[in-house]
């Protein structure tokens, strides 16, 4: 027979990661295939669902390629993704338009208008936890159905990119726990939310039926098998979204264990069984255990902070053949540079935000600049500002719901680089650890759910046993004070200009 792999894919926002995994948590190979974002008007963010197809066929080619596994060799196929995503479908199952993409915000008139319907933003906030914006689904929802009523017509299934990429792999048109509770999931009744998508005007018969993470969906068809070079029937389970996996991928699974995701975007997450309600600007959604939940602040612009840096102020450098790793050159830059960047502060809203603050029109700013300020200062202040951001979102955390994070597992690719490491303990003021295959750790999550769903393991605990832990990084105490100081200027900065991000941007968005 041999030995038993799982194929596991890793669907960002920029890019698909595949992994090919055994059954021991051993990685045997990987590939990456990026696509790009479309950005038709301001504010909207939109991707073409056969990029995400083609990646995946691309890269399930390759690693199978690398690896020289056989066909037969392979227990089963899961999907991790990017959440929040729209793609509707027509009883052909043909995509009606774009996938609209979970940072786009067009739906802000929307979800006004939805609170305003259910007693007011107080109320709403008062009941639900947070208030509605133009980034979240049931508003975009809306938005199809008033501003491209014909496809809303023509939808037989809202599928997020998860649901679509099952759909595309089995026929069988379904939705999972964790990618429904980005949508509007009822934790307690494991349904969903009914009576809000209802009041809303949205149709219930487009929203498709649920499966859990662990589920087996159905077999890989005919011709998806062929374009994979795999057999016919391979199985395909539930999967679930990025965040979720990642949770069990960094191995922080048990109750008030915690763990920041670092790539494009940024999030602090933390594992709970209790149903706990959203609260300034983070969500308590389902976990890909089906037992536990887990609270979420997501910081929408992290890594992709650093590459705008990259792409505007060293491309010189870029475009430089001796210089091997770009990265390495701005973490030296970032050395450089004292602790605070000479009181040069940078907040990373590039596409607003949702936590620790909720806005659409809330943009970066970098405040306080002087003539002692470089490109240097500027890159160090944006490592800080993620930091700051991410230290505001442990501190709301602590406050809302009782969470007291002593330490840190840290995954995703910004857990290669170092110094930001050691910024985020010194700023945050905790112990951090990163994980081994930082990068993948989200695609190594979802392998341990089809793992359990294929028998091989009972419950989540066994990532404990298959998650390695790397590095470690300890808070130095003698930078508390100038990061205490900063931190709260931080902080006042969205309160001076929160108002007049909104009188700029609110005309445009």
């Amino acid at each position: 027979m041999g030995m038993k792999y799982i194929i596991a894919h890793d669907v960002g926002t920029s890019s698909n990661k595949a992994v090919l995994v055994d059954i021991n948590g051993e990685v045997h190979a990987t590939a990456s295939v990026s696509y790009p974002l479309h950005f038709p008007h301001p504010n909207w963010v939109e991707q073409d669902p056969d990029d995400y197809w083609n990646a995946i066929i691309k890269t399930t080619n390759d690693i199978m390629k690398k690896s020289n596994v056989c066909p037969e060799n392979i227990a089963g196929i899961i999907y991790t993704t990017q959440a929040l995503g729209i793609i509707p479908i027509d009883k052909e199952g043909n995509p009606l338009r774009k996938n609209i993409s979970w940072v786009d915000g067009r739906a802000e008139k929307q979800a006004k208008k939805i609170m305003k319907k259910l007693g007011g933003e107080k109320i709403f906030e008062k009941i639900v936890g947070i208030k509605l914006m133009g980034k979240d689904v049931i508003p975009k929802l809306l938005w199809i159905k008033e501003e491209e009523n014909n496809i809303y017509k023509e939808t037989e299934y809202f599928l997020d990119v998860n649901g679509y990429l099952k759909f595309k792999s089995t026929g069988k048109k379904v939705m999972e726990w964790s990618g429904a509770s980005s949508y509007g999931f009822d934790l307690k009744k494991k349904d969903w939310l009914k009576i809000i998508f209802k009041a809303c005007g949205i149709d219930m018969k487009k929203l498709p039926p649920l499966v859990r993470s662990i589920d087996k969906v159905g077999g890989l068809s005919k011709k998806s098998a062929q374009s994979f070079g795999l057999l016919e029937g391979t199985p395909i389970f539930g999967g679930c979204d990025d965040v979720q996996s990642a949770a069990i991928g960094s191995s922080a699974v048990r109750e008030n264990e915690a763990h920041i995701y670092l790539g494009s975007a940024a999030w602090v997450c933390v594992s709970t069984a209790k149903n706990l309600k959203h609260k300034n600007g983070a969500a308590v959604i389902q976990s890909a255990n089906p037992k536990m939940n887990i609270a979420v602040g997501v910081t929408e612009a992290a890594g992709i902070c650093i590459q705008w840096i990259a792409d505007q102020f060293y491309k010189h450098e870029q475009e430089d053949p001796n210089i091997d790793d770009l990265f390495a050159l701005m973490d030296e830059h970032v050395k450089d540079i004292p602790p605070g960047s000479d009181y040069l502060i940078c907040t990373p809203w590039m596409l607003g935000e949702r936590c620790p603050v909720s806005s659409t029109t809330t943009r970066a700013t970098l405040f306080n600049v002087s003539l002692e300020h470089t490109r240097k200062h500027m890159m160090r202040a944006v490592y800080e500002g993620v930091a700051y951001n991410i230290r505001w979102i442990l501190e709301n955390f602590k406050r809302d719901f009782g969470f007291d994070i002593q330490s840190l597992k840290l995954i995703g690719g910004g857990a290669l680089d170092k110094e930001w490491m050691q910024i985020i303990s010194d700023v945050t003021q905790r112990p951090i650890e990163t994980v081994r295959n930082p990068k993948i750790a989200g695609a190594i999550g979802g392998a341990i759910c089809a793992a359990i769903g294929l028998g091989i393991y009972d419950d989540f605990d066994c990532s404990k046993k298959l998650i390695n832990l790397d590095k470690k990084y300890t808070p130095n105490k003698d930078n508390a004070e100038i990061y205490d100081e900063l931190f709260k200027t931080y902080k006042s900065i969205y309160y001076s200009l929160d108002k007049t991000y909104s009188d700029i941007n609110a005309s445009r968005f």
